[in-house]
């Protein structure tokens, strides 16, 4: 029987999740923490590209894990025009359209240009569900401009497994299920699904929705208008702003939440007050979910790293259960769920797309 061996990366903020699969058996996992001062000597992603390369091959080297032998480099999808989910091959096309960034921007497009790099040496290039995966209803595109539609751009990898393991979970089928689901990581984003289609989230990755440990989410349009037009930043400037420097970076210097709760632990005013205000501001956008869902949830789960925290739960729990049950799925199942499907397409279970 043949053994697959499979690579499955995945960028955040502030971190590149790397794991080693054979078959469908994960062999060895670590997470490689980037400080924040380190990345802050880098203007765009793209630039971040040799840094994480020596990280992801610096693993590999520890583990002996010899690239030419391995059979996927799976990645978290990077930003492309729409698409329908599934397994795709990286390919030029795609790496042309995320580093457009005209689909969006988010660590994960330069895990497209690292799966494409280690290509060369043997691995086949995949990504799964990418995050412009896109099942909104029509009401959902309405922005308030028509020449600006709202786009489905969110963390659609762990949405989709994390709902479907607490289907499992609970013995039941995830199609039959209306769940708001909470991602909280380097991006925050709040989704509604709707028997099994993603209908509605906020866009975590260009300024939309609650702030974060480095973004700024939503900001009073009007104030941003002036900043954009002061003459005291250039475009670039701005997006670092939004995407990278907001949220708890921009209040206390740092995009570490642990560490935030840490010195609020101790006492911190200025640092409880940060976190908690990062707590409501999700609070809220999953009450709206729960609109969109017209008050029939059956759960909210809240997932992604900052789930580990009891403090922090306890804030949301307190706005938000009276709309329905909350489930907490700390960390991430995107490693998972990229690695398995990779093995799925690559013993023919699951057909490998290709952006066209």
């Amino acid at each position: 029987m043949k053994v697959y061996k499979i690579v499955a990366i995945n960028l955040g903020s502030t971190s590149t999740k790397i794991a080693y699969y054979e078959n469908d058996r994960c062999v060895l996992k670590e997470n490689l923490s980037h400080q924040s001062s380190d990345l802050k000597g880098f203007a765009t992603v793209w630039e971040q590209y040799d840094y994480r390369m020596d990280a992801i091959c610096g693993f590999l080297d520890a583990h002996g894990i010899r690239v030419e032998k391995l059979d996927a480099f799976v990645t978290r999808g990077g930003h492309t025009k729409p698409l329908s989910g599934g397994v795709y091959r990286v390919n030029e096309l795609m790496l042309e359209q995320s580093r457009s960034e005209r689909y969006g921007n988010h660590p994960t497009d330069l895990g497209l240009q690292i799966a494409w790099g280690f290509a060369r040496y043997g691995p086949v290039p995949l990504t799964v569900d990418p995050p412009t995966t896109d099942e909104f209803e029509p009401l959902a595109r309405y922005s308030g401009l028509a020449e600006m539609p709202r786009r489905s751009s969110f963390q659609v990898l762990n949405h989709r497994a994390v709902g479907k393991q607490f289907a499992k979970d609970q013995g039941k089928d995830y199609r039959a299920l209306n769940l708001i689901v909470a991602h909280m990581g380097g991006g925050i984003t709040v989704a509604a699904h709707k028997k099994g289609r993603l209908v509605d989230a906020n866009n975590g990755i260009a300024g939309d929705g609650p702030f974060s440990t480095n973004r700024t989410g939503t900001l009073p349009v009007g104030a941003l208008v002036d900043a954009c037009y002061s003459g005291a930043f250039t475009y670039q400037q701005m997006i670092r702003k939004i995407n990278g420097e907001g949220g708890l970076m921009a209040y206390l210097g740092d995009a570490d939440a642990y560490r935030a709760e840490q010195e609020a632990a101790k006492g911190s005013q200025k640092h409880r007050e940060a976190l908690e205000a990062m707590c409501y501001q999700t609070s809220k956008e999953i009450a709206a979910c729960a609109a969109v869902l017209c008050g029939e949830v059956d759960a909210i789960i809240i997932t992604g790293g900052m789930a580990h925290s009891l403090m922090m739960m306890d804030w949301i729990r307190r706005r938000v259960e009276f709309i329905a049950p909350v489930a907490l799925y700390p960390g991430e199942y995107e490693m998972q769920s990229l690695a398995l499907s990779a093995y799925d397409a690559l013993r023919g279970m699951e057909r490998i797309k290709e952006l066209v």
